[in-house]
């Protein structure tokens, strides 16, 4: 079991920056792929890629829309994973969620359904 606890959401205006973090309990952190997914209002049913990031920090992923403007990392010795986010866009607005994806068997990086173990997400909000 890997308990995941996001914080550093909240509101800020089209062009700020907010980082989120991410800390994780209960197992041997560098076991697992972590990402960040995202759910937009009126998306509930959609859980979207955003970023993720290899056990030991070394490959990186982003989704189109985040990419140049988004920079996942990990520290594993604290047992945390960040997405600094800049220039941030109405169109970011979204309920951000951690993810856990055990890296014992093929990873998936962008697909929702192989992780293995969520946060409870952190609001982020843009206000143009």
């Amino acid at each position: 079991q890997v308990h995941l606890v996001e914080s550093g959401g909240g509101l800020v205006q089209v062009g700020g920056s907010l980082r989120l973090s991410c800390a994780a309990s209960g197992r041997p952190f560098s076991d697992y792929v972590m990402g960040w997914f995202r759910q937009a209002p009126g998306k509930e049913h959609e859980r979207e890629f955003v970023s993720a990031i290899s056990q030991l920090g070394d490959s990186t992923y982003y989704a189109d829309s985040v990419k140049g403007r988004f920079t996942i990392s990990r520290d594993n010795a604290k047992n945390m994973v960040y997405l600094q986010m800049s220039r941030l866009e109405p169109e970011d607005t979204a309920v951000y969620y951690c993810g856990a994806q055990r890296a014992t068997r093929p990873i998936y990086y962008r697909d929702y359904g192989p992780y293995d173990w969520w946060g409870q997400g952190t609001q982020v909000t843009v206000s143009s």
